[in-house]
């Protein structure tokens, strides 16, 4: 599939492809006029990158698991796996979020609020 018919099918630009291909994400095969070939499967693969970033993983977070979703003989397990530890990470961040929140609460109402209490 060539890149244009690749970015038609994801509802990506052909730069946003480019983009992935630089980044390691996805591979192309180079036909002997240069144009990008690209196997089926890396439609799946672009979306499930699209669908990865929408759900708040940086494209680093994507390029480092990928590979063990993609090799997996089943990659349901790999994916919730993947998907439960991004859930810790934003339930961490979350936290933090709050304590950071609370802190600044009371130094607002305190006398000095430069001063902690």
């Amino acid at each position: 599939m060539l890149i244009g018919e690749l970015a038609t099918a994801a509802g990506l630009s052909r730069e946003a492809l480019r983009f992935y291909e630089q980044q390691g994400l996805i591979r192309a095969r180079r036909l002997p006029n240069g144009y990008r070939d690209y196997p089926e499967e890396v439609l799946m693969l672009v979306q499930y990158i699209r669908t990865a970033q929408q759900l708040g993983f940086t494209l680093a977070e994507i390029g480092d698991r990928l590979p063990a979703i993609w090799d997996a003989p089943d990659p349901a397990p790999a994916v919730t796996e993947v998907l439960s530890a991004k859930l810790l990470e934003i339930d961490a961040r979350i936290a933090a979020l709050q304590a950071l929140r609370q802190t600044l609460a009371e130094r607002v109402l305190a006398d000095c609020p430069l001063v902690a209490s």
